[in-house]
Formats: C-alpha cells, structure tokens, sequence
C-alpha cells in the first residue's frame, strides 16, 4: 500500500482545536494485584512504591498526572508490538481512548477476542474480567482530525484494519510538528465511533480523571457481553460485528 504523503508543513496548516472528555478502559487488577503478596495496606503501599521505582521513567510533561492518565507516556522501554499510531521499539508513548463508553468497550472486546483468536489453544476464560473505564478530559489547540477535510480523502489508509504503517508515519509527522492528539474513526466500533490518540501528555485539561466506572467483560465463543452495574448498562458484541478484521474469525 502506498502511503499518503503529509509534509510537516502541511499537516502543521491541518492543526485545530480539539476537547472533550474520552474513555479508556484498564483492566482493573492494576489495582489489587499486589494484595496478596502482603499482610496490611501499608505494606502494600510500599511495595508499590518499590516496584514503581523499577519501571521506566515518565516523561518531564507528566509530572502531577493520575497515574492512570501517566502510564501509557511512560518511556525507557521498548514498546512490544507496534500500534496505530505508534511504532514498535523505543517509541515515544501515548494514549488511546474513546469519545464514548460503547466504542471503549468495542475496542477493548475486539482485543480481548483477538487475543484468543491468535492463541487457539487458550480456553477462554469462565469468568467476567473486571475493567476500570475513567475519562480523561483534553483540550488543545494543536491537534489534527482524520475524519475531516482535507484529511479525509486518506481514510482507507487511517482506517486499515491490519496495516498501521500510514498511521504511523503520520504520527511521526505530527510529533515533529507539535501536535498534541489525533482523532480519528475507530474501525472496531460497529457504529464507527471516534478515537483519539493523545500524542502528548500536554493535550490534558486536568490532572486526573473526570469520571470512573466498573465494567466487567465475559468472552464467549459467540462474542462479548460487557455489564455496568452502577447505573445498569449491557452492550453486547458479537463476532461478527467485527468480521471485518480477517484475525478475529475462526
């Protein structure tokens, strides 16, 4: 695939404002996993703190940010596996996140499944998997929009399902430029819901969350039902909703 040529000049032209609240999910064992190695919640403190101590360094933009909202900038370690707008190795961070609940849970589903789906002889699991969905609230003023003109006329190639190649050179394009974040349309979500990806830990408006909630997320071999008990919401995908990708079929 050919890929769509942007000089930093003219994307540095594309720049607009963009704000909002977006969602993300994290699995919420980041939360407790440490409980059972220790007797009381002091010990438990410390020994986060000592483990913090061995992973990378946050960058200097993310000083005095929720440790949710940090995390995905943090650098010194090489990044496994490339992503829509980042490369694999020692890559600069960031945050994907979604401008509303339903498309974080399509996109969290869709990995979940996808994982399985590569890994043929790993059973799904029999429970729910407990997940924290916070938004995280951006405003800036340097910021691009692939769903808009003139940036548009290149949507097949934001929008390929498998090859993030285009993304990614965009990406690091808009980094050289100062960009903050990059919106575009997920291609997870049925009903083709935004995204963003936060480029720079600059684009947050506030230093922590606006908003936490509790999900939980079955797997079966039919799809994925997701549950918010608090106030009750159900969303339900199945795997066809997601037919598109050619990894997610059996």
């Amino acid at each position: 695939m050919s890929l769509p040529i942007w000089t930093p000049a003219a994307l540095s032209s594309e720049a607009r404002i963009i704000s909002g609240s977006f969602w993300r999910l994290v699995e919420a064992q980041y939360q407790v996993s440490t409980m059972k190695l220790v007797e009381t919640v002091d010990e438990q403190a410390l020994l986060e703190s000592l483990l913090d101590e061995t992973k990378p360094v946050f960058p200097s933009e993310c000083a005095g940010l929720d440790y949710l909202l940090a995390t995905p900038f943090r650098y010194g370690a090489a990044y496994p596996y490339g992503s829509r707008f980042r490369r694999a190795g020692r890559t600069p961070g960031g945050l994907y996140a979604a401008e509303k609940i339903d498309t974080a849970i399509a996109e969290m589903s869709f990995y979940r499944l996808l994982f399985f789906a590569e890994s043929p002889g790993t059973p799904l699991p029999a429970n729910a998997n407990e997940y924290t969905a916070f938004s995280a609230v951006v405003a800036s003023e340097v910021a691009i929009d692939l769903t808009k003109p003139p940036l548009d006329r290149d949507a097949a190639s934001w929008e390929h399902r498998t090859d993030y190649s285009a993304c990614q050179a965009l990406a690091d394009t808009a980094r050289e430029v100062g960009m903050e974040a990059i919106l575009y349309r997920s291609v997870r979500d049925p009903k083709g819901g935004l995204n963003i990806a936060v480029l720079s830990a600059k684009a947050f408006a506030a230093p922590h969350p606006a908003e936490r909630q509790t999900w939980r997320i079955r797997l079966s071999a039919s799809g994925a039902q997701a549950i918010r008990e608090f106030p009750l919401l159900r969303i339900g995908f199945s795997r066809d909703d997601f037919a598109a990708d050619p990894r997610i079929m059996p």
